[in-house]
């Protein structure tokens, strides 16, 4: 229950529009982009600046609750998980990226009913490298005393970009295939493509492409993220199957080259195989059934001819 708990808790951050719970029980809130005066309707911050360069931008906190409550507020770098969901470093680790460029107060206090606008501040590091750098920005509040702590938090992304050249880029790895024959002869086999794609750009890419012949859309990559996928195809084993995967990340703005891996798998055709030994083996079975008759037929009109002349 706890490791349960504890799950969900992380996966709040990814739904900024839906009310968390967290203890006391009474205790729910959502946490927003927002202008001076309040939400402006954005889902998700989005920045880009010049190294060195400063930004301000405001969220909003609401206390949906009975109760006045205090939560506190914190920046991380901000993931992609394997679903392809948004999250940020839980409390326990330390930032190195984006959550580092942004300054918010720590805690703030909201009656119940009410909502705070905070201003949180984005500087970029005067080294920052061209390209995306995600971050999220949460509010949280921890459960009640107790032998164990959990934390619930909500919150949003921050999507920040360095100036300069973007260089879309990926990389494709650990390529395996494996051909599962179907033994009904007349139909094609089974080819399972299984790959590793890697963000090696400094852009937030789609990746696209094809995959043994089929569409591939493995969504969106952030710089240095990966994500593992697999294909199948229909195909007839005919010895030696040469498999292309080619993908391309898609960067609105920005021109980016195919990435293409082809890969050999061998498949022998048994059912084909032994169909055509079963076919082989009933000709053969004919051939000789006739055989026999006919020497029977032979033997017959032999011993007919004795009888006659006796």
């Amino acid at each position: 229950m706890h490791r349960a708990v504890a799950v969900l808790a992380c996966l709040a951050v990814l739904s900024p529009a839906t009310p968390a719970a967290a203890a006391p029980a009474t205790v729910t809130w959502t946490v927003q982009p927002a202008g001076t005066n309040g939400p402006d309707g954005r889902r998700w911050a989005e920045h880009t600046l010049d190294p060195g360069g400063t930004v301000t931008d405001h969220l909003a906190v609401r206390n949906l609750g009975d109760a006045t409550a205090v939560f506190a507020l914190k920046a991380a770098d901000g993931y992609l998980t394997e679903n392809g969901r948004f999250n940020m470093l839980p409390s326990d680790r330390r930032s190195a990226d984006g959550g580092t460029w942004i300054s918010v107060q720590e805690t703030v206090t909201v009656a119940a009913g009410r909502t705070v606008v905070v201003p949180f501040t984005v500087t970029a590091p005067a080294d920052a490298t061209p390209g995306d750098h995600p971050a999220g920005i949460a509010a949280s509040i921890a459960g009640k005393p107790g032998t164990v702590q959990v934390e619930s938090r909500v919150g949003f992304r921050v999507l920040l970009r360095a100036s300069g050249t973007l260089r879309p880029a990926l990389a494709v790895s650990g390529v395996t295939t494996r051909f599962r024959p179907n033994w009904n002869p007349l139909r094609p086999g089974t080819l399972h493509v299984a790959y590793t794609v890697a963000n090696t750009g400094n852009v937030r890419a789609g990746i696209e492409g094809r995959v043994a012949g089929n569409r591939a859309d493995l969504g969106e990559l952030l710089p240095g993220g990966s994500r593992t996928a697999t294909a199948v195809a229909r195909t007839w084993p005919l010895g030696r199957i040469r498999t292309t995967l080619t993908l391309t990340p898609v960067v609105p703005g920005a021109a980016a080259e195919p990435h293409t891996v082809t890969v050999t798998t061998w498949a022998f055709p048994w059912p084909q195989v032994l169909a055509l030994a079963a076919v082989a083996v009933l000709i053969l079975l004919a051939r000789m059934r006739r055989a026999r008759l006919k020497r029977l037929l032979e033997q017959a009109r032999l011993e007919g001819r004795r009888s006659a002349g006796t």
